[in-house]
């Protein structure tokens, strides 16, 4: 997509400077180095999983983990031209699927200085591996079989990409709900414990879509300062099954087995180390459980 937004940005008269990403990770650095010397629009081509490691570059963490992350310059902007597998952060931002021409409209506007102010938006922080490794992310973060399924979707090979994002997505979960297996799980959200048992499916949602459309949780917002942590246990895999064939309309809330509590601060724990859970986080898998969740309200301005 890029040559066309190319083309069409240049005949707007559009200043910019192009990188394009060489390995994962690189996005976060660049960001931070172009943020440092002064630059204070950065624009995003690419999926949820590039615009993620974009987000991490508007922030520096500190050596004590404890202490909340900074942002590097708080005026800065993120905007984005969605092109990705699931796009789903754009989705959620619009309620709906865009055309990209949409959104270079929306650069173009910006740029001229023809549009509304940027939005500021919450950020999710987290700490996973034991809660010693840190990591940023704007949509969502799955563990157990979500997990699983980012983590299949992101080992596919050049054929699977000629496929939607929703078809593929659904393909990895399929797959990886053969291979699942249950394991205790404790979840505790502001300091109160809200399930300690075996667990399907563990989610912290910080905004409407995830997994190629899936609406984990349908009161999920990204500018209320709160974090909506989805849990499922008890399900059998003919139960999963069904219930992944509602979730992209939110219809899986009505299962009592799932259930939805808001908070600001969220810890899931594996007490075994061969119960780790893969956890993905915006499409990247960052690593396993334990890990603590806590939300940055407002932290960052998004061109929508």
């Amino acid at each position: 997509m890029w040559p066309e937004i190319k083309r069409k940005l240049d005949a707007a008269g559009v200043e910019y400077q192009a990188y394009e990403t060489q390995a994962r990770g690189d996005a976060t650095g660049k960001t931070r180095a172009s943020l440092r010397s002064g630059i204070d629009s950065i624009v995003v081509v690419g999926g949820d999983g590039t615009l993620s490691e974009v987000a991490e570059g508007f922030f520096e963490f500190n050596d004590d983990l404890d202490v909340l992350p900074t942002a590097i310059n708080p005026t800065a902007t993120l905007a984005l031209l969605p092109a990705g597998t699931g796009n789903d952060f754009a989705r959620g931002l619009r309620g709906r699927r865009a055309p990209l021409q949409t959104w270079i409209d929306t650069v173009i506007a910006r740029a001229r200085e023809e549009s509304n102010q940027p939005q500021t938006v919450d950020v999710l922080y987290g700490r996973c591996n034991g809660f010693e490794k840190p990591f940023i992310c704007l949509n969502a973060s799955t563990m157990g079989i979500g997990g699983e399924t980012a983590g299949r979707v992101a080992a596919q090979g050049k054929f699977m990409r000629n496929f939607s994002g929703e078809f593929r997505f659904v393909f990895a979960a399929v797959g990886a709900l053969a291979a699942w297996r249950e394991r205790r799980v404790i979840v505790t959200v502001d300091g109160r414990t809200i399930t300690d048992g075996p667990m399907n499916l563990v989610a912290v949602a910080n905004a409407l879509y995830c997994g190629g459309g899936m609406m984990l949780s349908p009161d999920a917002r990204i500018d209320d300062g709160k974090l909506d942590v989805i849990t499922a246990s008890g399900l059998s895999r003919a139960n999963v099954v069904t219930e992944l064939s509602r979730v992209h309309t939110g219809g899986h809330v009505n299962n009592p087995k799932v259930t939805i509590t808001q908070g600001t601060i969220v810890r899931i724990e594996t007490l075994l180390l061969q119960d780790a859970m893969p956890l993905e986080a915006d499409g990247n898998v960052r690593g396993v459980t334990p890990v603590q969740f806590q939300v940055l309200p407002g932290a960052l301005r998004f061109l929508i």
